[in-house]
């Protein structure tokens, strides 16, 4: 038996796409670089101990991302590189996080204006007597980065329901006089698409997103923006400088 084939049973993503999974980082990392021949589908099956088809369906995976050209009689060649690669730093402070979103560029794909309040840890607040529900895309170059599922308090929405519906949220927030924000609670975890995130995204079924949920609590300890964020895995990053003195520190 091929050592990876109980690497495989551990996940639940489609066999093709953790096969790709691994030749995309060959590729990124510059293990195979650009106008390399890679091994051949027979090698790679031997390799992988994984069916010829699965091999295929890998191939042409990163085919249709720029990665791989398949040329006939020749062999399969590595045709470019990842674009953008990590160019997006996730923020660690409140002040930045607002300031990353005042560009960006996004698409509503999504409104429902009166939903049920979404599900709340102890420590994000109570929920507030109503919410609207936005998903948008966020592009860089024209390119998706991130979808963004947002709950926004009704009340708010209702406050400039336009501006809401074309532009990013958080901005419009913290130019309101009379919502003061006392906490913002951020975790960062590591997902996978699922198919609605994998086709708004163009990536594929259950490749590795970066997610991120941001939740805003006002003074009255009302969650009044609950967004849980899936990053395109190939834009995101977290750069820190763990020596930086300037960093306030605070207890737990």
């Amino acid at each position: 038996m091929n050592k990876l084939v109980p690497n495989y049973d551990r996940s639940r993503v489609p066999l093709y796409v953790q096969v790709a999974s691994v030749m995309r980082q060959r590729v990124e990392t510059g293990h195979w670089q650009e106008g390399d021949k890679i091994s051949t589908i027979e090698e790679l099956e031997s390799e992988f101990g994984v069916a010829r088809v699965t091999i295929r369906q890998a191939i042409e995976m990163l085919r249709s991302e720029g990665l791989l050209d398949a040329q006939q009689g020749r062999g399969t060649f590595v045709s470019g590189r990842p674009k953008s690669r990590h160019w997006l730093n996730l923020a660690n402070d409140f002040e930045s996080m607002v300031d990353s979103v005042k560009s960006n560029v996004l698409k509503r794909v999504h409104i429902e204006e009166n939903v049920a309040a979404p599900q709340l840890a102890a420590h994000e607040g109570k929920p507030a007597e109503g919410y609207a529900f936005l998903r948008s895309v966020q592009y860089n170059d024209d390119e998706p980065f991130s979808v963004v599922n947002l709950y926004l308090a009704r009340n708010i929405f209702l406050k400039d329901r336009k501006r809401f519906t074309h532009t990013a949220a958080l901005t419009k927030i913290m130019e309101m006089d009379d919502i003061e924000i006392v906490h913002a609670h951020q975790i960062v975890t590591i997902g996978v698409a699922d198919p609605e995130t994998a086709e708004l995204l163009k990536i594929g079924l259950g490749e590795p997103t970066a997610d991120c949920r941001l939740v805003l609590v006002d003074s009255d300890n009302v969650a009044v923006y609950v967004a849980n964020i899936h990053y395109h895995r190939s834009c995101f990053a977290l750069r820190v400088d763990l020596m930086d003195k300037s960093r306030k520190r605070t207890k737990a």
